[in-house]
């Protein structure tokens, strides 16, 4: 994760870091883990993804291994999982390591 334009959400930043900042722009969030392999094969389209929606989305990693709570609050079962909150609440949840075409048009539905 050398891209510094993404951040890192835990349990103790959740609530700020995503629920709050959603209320300005959209946060996406990839749950992940070290183990997970197709995590790491949907890393780099993640990390572009940061680099097309910059300004525009907010984009955080938060580890399933590290932040349980977080994952359980959500229903976070299968990962990897992109959630995507606006004004604190879900609006859309992308399972599995996806095509970057399918993740930009669900987030086309939500960034004007």
């Amino acid at each position: 994760m050398a891209d510094n334009t993404i951040q890192t959400a835990d349990d103790k930043n959740f609530e700020a870091e995503v629920l709050t900042a959603s209320n300005a722009q959209p946060v996406m969030v990839d749950f992940w883990a070290e183990w997970c392999r197709p995590c790491h094969m949907l890393a780099p389209t993640v990390a572009e993804i940061a680099h097309d929606y910059a300004g525009k989305l907010k984009v955080m990693k938060l580890n399933v291994d590290e932040a349980m709570n977080s994952a359980g609050r959500y229903r976070v079962q299968g990962i990897p999982t992109l959630l995507l909150f606006k004004n604190g609440q879900v609006v859309e949840q992308i399972v599995g390591a996806v095509p970057k075409e399918q993740i930009t048009k669900a987030l086309e539905r939500h960034i004007g």
